[in-house]
């Protein structure tokens, strides 16, 4: 029984998926937005968006679901395959992403800080940023909906 509720999951995603919304705050100009973009801006492969400004792109800790979900999605891979790819560019002189403790925490930094870039779940949208990029993701985040703090 475990293994058909299991193949019925993997075998129809669409049914369960949810998107995470890259996220910016108002005044970060953002244009043209693809998934490709988007990584190679998370990457730090892409440093400056259209106006000159630093990109400044965020995650949420390592531990937190919607950060797994995240990575695999728009990377193709699980976190610990990027800590090898973090490890070559730091000697690169390119450190990876701010990690910052709650999605309260991200939204406060995108609405702050001008070129910052980051992620959350629908249910935590709000006024204070703009929807740059839906990602579909097959993973269900609606368990991870909390009420944020004020």
């Amino acid at each position: 029984m475990r293994i058909l509720v299991l193949w019925t999951l993997m075998a129809c995603p669409p049914a369960y998926a949810d998107d995470i919304l890259i996220i910016t705050g108002a005044n970060t100009p953002f244009s043209n937005a693809t998934s490709k973009r988007l990584e190679n801006i998370f990457l730090r492969k892409t440093l400056l968006n259209e106006d000159g400004i630093s990109w400044i792109p965020l995650n949420l800790n390592p531990d937190n679901p919607i950060r797994q979900a995240f990575s695999d999605t728009l990377f193709h891979r699980r976190l610990d395959a990027l800590e090898s790819y973090w490890n070559e560019q730091y000697f690169q002189g390119i450190t990876p992403p701010y990690v910052v403790a709650s999605v309260e925490a991200m939204l406060r930094f995108v609405t702050g800080t001008r070129g910052a870039i980051g992620y959350i779940l629908p249910c935590h949208l709000d006024e204070r940023v703009q929807v740059v990029f839906k990602l579909p993701t097959p993973y269900t985040l609606k368990p991870y909906c909390k009420k944020l703090a004020p």
